[in-house]
């Protein structure tokens, strides 16, 4: 494998350049009408998306090629069940947040991640609107680079429970997080779209806590896995309610279950009391 700081400095390249082409689309100036929406299981794909896609991976490869690398993307991922073979795979989604891009709302991210043995070692998260580009190596930390250069990033874990505050989704709730997010101690909360702009929030001590319940669907590996490496490499933590940790590219891309991504000291003790508040929700 190449050196994992050479594979980084290509990637924030690519990252930048996929925010680039991403916001033409957004303010209306790429060739392509973005508000031309199909739908795939009920969400939303624009022609950003399959633009976007197609700009992250044929750049990934042409840079790193296919026989050590695999790739998985959101809008090239046809199945539900499969496993890449490679020991190296690119996990990429080339835009979270597609309803937020649609609506405007400026909370729309692009994730790419490098998994090895299930687990993420290089993460990219980029935020174009805020010119921003978050990265991480495992072990290596986590920082935001923008046009006036890079600074590290750490999360602080100092407030209680009661001050800490919730990121959620202004879509995609229901009856069960509802009743989690009434019960937890902390009752603060702040409306972000894409789960990469949450995390990043989180990153930015913008905000404290992020829980996601799958229902009828569930986060896919693209949804999370450089998100997590993001928040983890700054000090937090992204686990089960169980406490497990995530896995990618494994034989389901769904990640089924509660999770919890915190930068509190607490997290192990959110972790039990939002199991806790879940059986008393399945015994109403």
């Amino acid at each position: 494998m190449k050196d994992l700081q050479e594979i980084l400095k290509i990637t924030r390249e690519v990252g930048w350049g996929a925010a680039k082409l991403l916001r033409f689309y957004y303010q209306g100036t790429a060739p392509d009408p973005y508000l031309n929406v199909q739908y795939k299981q009920n969400e939303p794909v624009t022609v950003a998306d399959v633009a976007l896609s197609q700009y992250i991976l044929s750049k990934l490869q042409e840079a790193f090629g296919n026989e050590e690398f695999g790739y998985i993307s959101e809008e090239t991922y046809k199945t539900q069940h499969r496993k890449n073979s490679a020991d190296l795979v690119w996990i990429i989604d080339p835009l979270d947040g597609t309803r937020d891009f649609i609506d405007k709302t400026g909370e729309y991210a692009i994730h790419i991640a490098l998994v090895q043995d299930t687990r993420p070692i290089l993460a990219v998260v980029a935020i174009p609107e805020a010119e921003k580009l978050y990265y991480a190596t495992k072990g290596g930390g986590t920082f935001v680079e923008t046009v006036n250069g890079s600074l590290p990033l750490k999360v602080t874990a100092d407030k209680s429970m009661e001050d800490l505050t919730v990121v959620v989704s202004p879509s995609h709730r229901n009856e069960r997080l509802e009743y989690l997010l009434q019960n937890l101690p902390c009752q603060k909360q702040k409306a972000i779209g894409s789960v990469g702009c949450k995390v990043t929030a989180i990153v930015e001590q913008q905000a404290d806590i992020y829980i996601s319940l799958s229902g009828k669907s569930a986060p896919k590996d693209w949804d999370i896995a450089a998100p997590e490496l993001i928040l983890t490499e700054a000090g937090g933590k992204f686990t089960y309610f169980d406490g497990k940790p995530l896995e990618y590219n494994t034989d389901d891309i769904n990640q089924w279950g509660g999770l919890l991504a915190s930068s509190s000291q607490e997290h192990e003790t959110l972790c039990q009391k939002a199991k806790q508040i879940l059986v008393e929700f399945e015994a109403k």
